[in-house]
């Protein structure tokens, strides 16, 4: 399954996130902890290749426990301070500030040098769609957070938000990139909702997903929709339609419905902690 979804708004928010690095002192990149690697636009690694950085591993409550703290060696090992959260309640969040501070050390040693004291630092929040980015606004600037006028940056689309007296965070518009080099990629992106529902074989991407689940998380199927994963994918699938009523005119199974409930319920994590990306099995 070949998967491109670039909308045209998208080079406008590059553009846009190009001319708007040269205020900024550090970019925190914002990824899926279940598709560390997929989630990752390598457009940003050219866009702040002078800059700090920072990895959030979000959503690390629908991800493999193990398997975080594999993705967390695994980026500090390659000198990327990482914080592995949740967002939606507040997981690793209060050690987001520190961890900025940190990445910036050398910054903020310099403007001491130069007797420039309590300068904020200045953070870019950058993200694919649907990882989480206004989630994890909210949570860190904890719903009070106010625009900072008078300074470039502050206009439609983007805002300057103040987070503490030691931090004030850009906010981007999320972005793709144009192509997809690797279709796995688009797959796995398709798996956890940043690719455009409407765009997609829906059957086909559950069938690849309950191959994947039937490899690596044995059992889930089986014990989330009694079924039999000795059998084809195809057939589970219509054996989850049928179990949950999804039917079309005539009794037919509507195996399109059975689709979506199988990737919604994957998204939600009611099929449990699962992640679809290794650090041991990704080339990066």
């Amino acid at each position: 399954m070949n998967i491109q979804w670039y909308p045209g708004h998208m080079t406008k928010a590059k553009r846009m996130m190009q001319e708007d690095m040269k205020l900024i002192d550090i970019v925190i990149e914002l990824l899926d902890a279940r598709v560390p690697v997929s989630s990752r636009n390598p457009d940003i690694d050219t866009l702040a290749n002078n800059k700090f950085r920072l990895v959030l591993l979000n959503k690390c409550d629908l991800a493999d426990k193990k398997i975080n703290s594999e993705w967390e060696t695994f980026f500090k090992e390659k000198g990327i301070p990482v914080v592995a959260i949740n967002a939606r309640d507040g997981q690793g969040m209060k050690t987001i500030t520190e961890k900025i501070q940190e990445a910036c050390r050398e910054k903020i040693e310099r403007d001491r040098k130069r007797g420039i004291l309590n300068r904020p630092i200045r953070a870019m929040i950058v993200g694919i769609p649907n990882v989480g980015k206004s989630t994890f606004i909210n949570s860190y600037a904890k719903k009070a957070c106010t625009k900072v006028g008078n300074k470039p940056g502050v206009t439609k689309g983007k805002q300057w938000i103040r987070i503490n007296k030691n931090v004030e965070l850009l906010d981007t518009p999320g972005i793709l990139w144009p192509k997809f080099e690797d279709e796995t990629v688009g797959e796995h992106l398709a798996f956890i909702g940043s690719i455009n529902d409407e765009i997609l074989q829906k059957v086909e991407l559950a069938c690849n997903l309950m191959d994947f689940l039937k490899r690596e998380y044995p059992g889930t199927l089986s014990e989330r929709y009694q079924v039999d994963e000795a059998l084809a994918s195809s057939e589970i699938l219509g054996d989850i339609a049928s179990n949950r009523g999804c039917l079309l005119k005539g009794n037919e199974l509507d195996y399109e419905k059975a689709a979506s409930i199988l990737l919604d319920e994957f998204r939600n994590g009611k099929l449990g902690r699962i992640s679809i990306e290794q650090p041991d099995r990704e080339q990066v």
